[in-house]
């Protein structure tokens, strides 16, 4: 049988291997497909899970019977801390975004490990302030911009520089119209609309399964209003 391994998750990283065996051994471990529902928002279970493969979709409360996805996240990640915290029911519900193996910790378990190593606490509280510097941001757009920029801004979040050509930003691969609509807050069709204004232009370019975004001031000053 092989063993099961915590190596890969990030607050963990610093961690001696006999430890991370310990945590490891006192988790309970599930695969699930994609699509699965992992945690439901309101419930009171409280374990902190770990995405040791896979990846998460982070779904907030239902608008008009669908749900905002507000993040995705990957193998290596952990959910549900703020239940193991403060005791209070979850605060969001998480689908496996695909194909994903997940370890639980029970929560008195992990408190007793914050306590007992800084490390950990540490990376906890920086990944906390990241969450919550990404929520600000999100809440703001959605304050002040309109639909299409909101398109934007989540084609910029997810672009990355082109290895081969530098000045050249690549979303790859290019998720469904369904998922940016879901994080811009709005629909498949305005998503859509909104790209499909951007390349007869030359801003945007399909190739393959990959969009290159071929100026990327120009895509911010949109988003910025300019």
């Amino acid at each position: 049988m092989v063993e099961r391994s915590l190596a890969g998750i990030g607050i963990l990283s610093d961690l001696e291997p006999e430890t991370l065996k310990r945590l490891a051994q006192a988790c309970r471990w599930r695969r699930y497909g994609r699509g699965e529902r992992i945690l439901e928002e309101g419930s009171a279970s409280r374990d902190v899970m770990f995405v040791v493969e896979g990846a998460v979709n982070i779904l907030g409360p239902r608008d008009s019977g669908r749900e905002v996805a507000y993040a995705v996240l990957e193998e290596g990640s952990h959910i549900g801390e703020l239940a193991a915290l403060d005791g209070e029911p979850r605060s969001a519900s998480v689908v496996a975004r695909c194909s994903s193996l997940i370890a639980s910790l029970p929560a008195e378990r992990f408190l007793r490990l914050l306590q007992d190593d800084g490390r950990v606490a540490l990376k906890l509280l920086r990944n906390l302030s990241a969450r919550i510097r990404s929520g600000d941001l999100r809440i703001l757009e959605l304050s002040t911009l309109a639909a299409t920029q909101r398109v934007y801004a989540e084609l910029l979040r997810r672009a990355v520089p082109d290895a081969a050509v530098p000045e050249l930003w690549i979303v790859r691969p290019l998720p469904p119209m369904r998922e940016i609509a879901s994080h811009a807050s709005t629909t498949r069709e305005t998503v859509a609309r909104a790209l499909g204004a951007l390349y007869p232009a030359g801003l945007l370019r399909r190739k393959g399964r990959n969009l290159y975004i071929m100026d990327r001031a120009a895509l911010e000053k949109l988003v910025g209003g300019g």
